[in-house]
């Protein structure tokens, strides 16, 4: 097995540790596999082996069963980087944190997402269009995703961005594209590999940070 198709493989997806995270799990399943309209407490109750009206007991409300599904793909989507892998603003005394550093660790959050988490990845975007249509789960879904948007931040600051708010949007949209493109679009076949992720990354950082 290539290093690549490791990182592919691990981590995938934490094991459900409780009935709240097998519910959230199950509905980000469904809206993968069915679609929006496909999610109710019912289906869900169904698909995860559970009692009927469990689903309902968690979660009283549709919007309510919304939200956790989007709490939990943050955290899912957290996941896709160990702790050990993630890369420190700081950097540390023999090796700080570079544009080279930081590609390395995007494409690999990257890779991972396109080839072990595409259904989560199209569960993401039935949560985003849902969210356009009901003002509570935009604010919730906006809250979430900062949590990810204000430590590329930081880290677009250690490695010598002097607009990092700027930098690291940019940087967030073209990921976007690409996963969109490879989740939904046309190159759902034609995932990159971490090497060509890592290009791309690397061009992106030197260019923002004009070296």
């Amino acid at each position: 097995m290539t290093a690549d198709q490791t990182a592919a493989t691990a981590p995938a997806k934490a094991p459900a540790g409780s009935r709240a995270e097998l519910i959230a799990d199950t509905a980000l399943a469904l809206l993968a596999e069915r679609g929006m309209r496909g999610l109710t407490h019912r289906a869900v109750d169904e698909a995860a082996g559970l009692p009927l009206g469990s689903t309902s007991n968690h979660a009283r409300t549709r919007a309510a069963l919304l939200k956790a599904a989007v709490r939990r793909l943050a955290e899912r989507e957290a996941q896709v980087l160990t702790p050990d892998e993630m890369p420190h603003p700081g950097g540390g005394p023999e090796a700080p944190l570079g544009p080279d550093g930081l590609a390395d660790a995007l494409a690999l959050a990257l890779h991972r997402s396109l080839t072990a988490q595409r259904d989560l990845l199209i569960a993401r975007y039935e949560l985003a269009l849902e969210a356009t249509r009901r003002p509570e789960l935009r604010e919730f879904y906006d809250a979430t995703g900062r949590g990810f948007r204000e430590p590329l931040e930081a880290m677009m600051t250690a490695v010598g961005s002097t607009e990092p708010r700027r930098h690291a949007q940019s940087l967030v949209a073209w990921c976007e594209g690409l996963m969109f493109t490879c989740a939904a679009g046309a190159d759902h076949d034609a995932v990159p590999d971490r090497a060509a992720l890592r290009t791309g990354f690397r061009e992106l950082l030197r260019g923002m940070m004009g070296r």
